[in-house]
């Protein structure tokens, strides 16, 4: 028979039940913070260990690819070179100079203009169509530099003079007016004797000559003042900085692309070949208008 007592309260949970439920949520949260922060100090130290490897994997491979580059290189001298420089580079009496110690830049200089292989051991190394492509040229520079060291090159991956690279953080990838009008001055001073003053050059004594500029890219200008091939000096980092040598060269791409201020340039070659026309062309036309009207007279 049900109690119909209104006072009476229902059995309240039991308080131990209560606290055990409440220690095992607990626990339960304990373990999973614990596993969690065991997961990133095994992440973390994974990609310590990832980054502090990885970088021995990147020089091993930079060093495969550059022995193999040395190779390449080595085989084309056996062939190409070999006669005239020698079998260890020391060069060949009568037939071509040493190479120990030229460097990598001074081999492209020569090679990728077609300076070389000469045809023929004359006065002046003409520049010519080159027989090798970019990736050979820089093998060969890649095995003679690996056998004396000398001068390196600047290049980007197509192989032309990177101006970020002279420049530094400074160069916003643009040639402004200052510069050319720097480098203009530059090269009155250091290059005008020999190659003109619109850089497309000149005569010397004994058969040889300052080539033209234009047909050089930004490398092979860059490497002919670091190197000094054949009658042209070399212009040290005192002599020339990098910025100099920098400005030099926006001003002969500047010379070269801009059409000339005085009309017909014939040729670039100065005041002489002017005079020269002039005087031709002048007295002949004055020449002429004189017979002329003395024959209608």
């Amino acid at each position: 028979m049900m109690d119909s007592n209104p006072n009476t309260e229902p059995q309240s949970e039991n308080p131990t039940a209560a606290n055990a439920s409440a220690s095992r949520r607990k626990r339960k949260m304990r373990r999973t913070l614990a596993g969690a922060a065991a997961l990133s100090v095994g992440l973390t130290g994974a990609g310590i260990l990832a980054s502090a490897l990885t970088p021995d994997a990147q020089v091993a491979t930079a060093q495969r690819d550059d022995q193999a580059l040395i190779q390449e290189g080595k085989d084309i001298y056996e062939v190409a070179c070999i006669t005239c420089h020698g079998t260890n580079l020391q060069g060949v009496p009568d037939r071509g100079p040493s190479l120990i110690g030229v460097g990598e830049g001074s081999v492209y200089f020569q090679v990728h203009s077609g300076r070389m292989p000469m045809m023929s051991n004359d006065a002046q190394a003409e520049r010519k169509t080159p027989r090798y492509t970019e990736q050979q040229t820089l093998a060969l520079a890649a095995y003679v530099a690996a056998n004396g060291g000398g001068p390196e090159l600047v290049y980007n991956d197509d192989g032309t003079i990177a101006m970020e690279e002279l420049r530094g953080s400074s160069y916003d990838g643009k040639i402004h007016p200052e510069d050319i009008a720097r480098g203009s001055e530059l090269f009155r001073m250091n290059c005008a004797s020999c190659h003109n003053f619109t850089g497309r050059g000149g005569a010397l004594s004994s058969g040889k000559y300052a080539p033209p500029l234009d047909p050089a890219n930004e490398q092979e200008i860059y490497q002919a003042m670091l190197t000094g091939p054949q009658n042209m000096p070399k212009f040290s980092e005192r002599q020339l900085t990098h910025d100099e040598k920098a400005d030099i060269i926006a001003f002969i791409k500047d010379a070269k692309e801009s059409p000339s201020s005085g009309g017909w340039s014939v040729g670039g070659l100065g005041p002489v070949a002017e005079g020269l026309a002039m005087w031709i062309i002048g007295i002949t036309a004055l020449v002429g208008a004189a017979m002329w009207i003395g024959s209608r007279t």
